[in-house]
């Protein structure tokens, strides 16, 4: 044998590069970038605030009133004082069970009630898809915020008549995104497969249809939460939310708003919050991260 000839145990084996595995963007922290993390942050202290700040604010002294009318911020008042003299810090995280309350009740009814009936007209066929979508279509004509006017003015301003206006109010939308969505995978090949095979209107559903459009629904059911909450505070700063001597964010605006003219922060405030709320949501829901991988796979 040539000696120049290398033997297979002494051989030298070429390595080709291999694709670097892809790494995580800078500035993203679990699939966040930055500003979704400072929007989860602000939700998460609206949160605590909603479900346990009234427990521990309602109580104290500064809360029951007895300073003077729309005190400006001090050390013993650091948002000011309403029309009551009642410390508007307290005020507000008493609000926040309100407007974060009812807005999310009524968000999970609407997004749920509009996702199960669009899986059902996907998967159940021609007539019950086409009933129920002008069914649906019928409330979309009315304007929102009118629907719900009529609504709490006929039935009265209570907590559940809120909730059920404003799931009412959205749950054509979110049928209609969610429909959408789901007449497309309904044509999709594993379906036709499960029908085949023999499997039922539930189980497509759930099992085939619902597991692919989850990712979508959770960002409309942001939006819908946003929407609203816009909504109530309107209600409310037109005197048909949320009534005394209970308040939300909006009735805290109304009430409240001889101090404009002053710039009082008893007005100032409660906008603030509506604005933060709302603002923290639409960076979360343009931070998610199945959202900011497709859009770096579109580029």
């Amino acid at each position: 044998m040539d000696s120049s000839t290398s033997s297979p145990s002494t051989a030298t084996v070429a390595v080709l590069p291999t694709e670097k595995p892809a790494r995580q963007p800078r500035g993203r922290l679990l699939g966040f970038g930055w500003s979704g993390l400072l929007g989860i942050a602000v939700l998460v202290f609206w949160v605590l605030a909603a479900s346990v700040g009234p427990s521990m604010m309602s109580q104290t002294s500064s809360a029951m009133g007895g300073a003077d009318v729309f005190a400006k911020m001090s050390a013993a008042h650091w948002f000011g004082t309403d029309y009551l003299g009642r410390d508007m810090l307290a005020r507000v995280i008493d609000g926040a069970r309100y407007t974060v309350g009812i807005a999310f009740i009524a968000t999970l009814l609407a997004s749920g009630i509009g996702t199960t009936l669009a899986l059902l007209a996907a998967a159940s066929g021609r007539w019950v898809d086409a009933g129920l979508s002008r069914s649906l279509d019928t409330l979309t004509a009315i304007p929102s915020k009118m629907f719900a006017l009529l609504l709490v003015a006929g039935f009265g301003s209570s907590v559940p008549m809120l909730v059920f206006a404003a799931a009412l109010i959205y749950v054509p939308g979110a049928y209609r995104i969610a429909r959408s969505l789901a007449v497309n995978i309904n044509a999709m090949d594993y379906v036709t497969v499960a029908r085949t095979r023999g499997e039922g209107t539930p189980y497509v559903m759930l099992r085939e249809i619902l597991p692919n459009i989850v990712g979508p629904m959770l960002a409309d059911l942001g939006l819908r939460f946003v929407y609203i909450v816009l909504l109530l505070a309107g209600l409310s700063f037109l005197g048909l939310g949320v009534q005394p001597p209970a308040a939300d964010w909006g009735s805290l605006v109304r009430e409240n708003i001889g101090a404009l003219a002053d710039g009082g922060t008893s007005v100032i405030v409660p906008a603030l919050a509506i604005a933060s709320l709302t603002i923290a949501v639409n960076l979360v829901i343009d931070n998610l991260p199945g959202r900011a991988a497709r859009e770096r796979g579109a580029r």
